[in-house]
């Protein structure tokens, strides 16, 4: 029973994680697109010249919707877990 209860919460970790960095990294385009709308078309950097930069925002967005959903329902299972955990 340890080791479910353990597996969710890394998994829980990582959901939460992607929702971060994920959000950060839609933030960051926005924020180009704002103030720089002439660099979208740009690449984000010289090791990736093909992904650009509105590309990156939409997948920093999905991403970031992807973990929320991950951190959201393992969160839901580790509070049941926890109640069945109580009643054993």
């Amino acid at each position: 029973m340890k080791t479910k209860i353990t597996n969710i919460l890394v998994i829980r970790v990582i959901g939460e994680m992607l929702f971060i960095y994920g959000l950060l990294g839609w933030l960051y385009g926005v924020a180009i697109q704002f103030y720089q709308p002439s660099w979208l078309p740009m690449g984000i950097s010289h090791l990736t010249p093909w992904l650009r930069l509105d590309t990156f925002t939409v997948l920093s967005f999905f991403v970031s919707a992807f973990g929320f959903l991950i951190w959201r329902l393992t969160a839901k299972m580790a509070d049941c877990s926890h109640d069945n955990e109580a009643i054993e």
